[in-house]
């Protein structure tokens, strides 16, 4: 089976009220077998323009698995909280 890779870039304007939406979205990882593989540390840039502010990456056991946790209740709530205080932008990738 081939793994999955959830990859998010946020930019947060509103560092206290995040910390809401991190507890929520820690539930939805947690009900849904993500293994946190990165999570907010220190980015380096070795090549290109890219300066991401906050990366993320999650890991699932499969593409199905990544999308039922993205499509989750327990991610909603998560998200619902995120509104107006910080831009995500998240792809899923097929991985090894």
């Amino acid at each position: 089976m081939t793994s999955a890779y959830i990859i998010a870039n946020v930019t947060v304007t509103n560092p206290e009220q995040y910390e809401t939406y991190k507890k929520l979205s820690s539930i939805a990882m947690q009900v849904h077998g993500a293994e946190v593989c990165v999570r907010g540390g220190k980015v380096e840039v070795l090549e290109g323009d890219w300066s991401p502010s906050r990366l993320v990456v999650l890991k699932f056991p499969g593409m199905e698995q990544a999308r039922a946790f993205s499509a989750s209740a327990e991610y909603e709530a998560a998200r619902q909280s995120r509104q107006g205080i910080a831009v995500m932008r998240m792809v899923l990738v097929e991985g090894v």
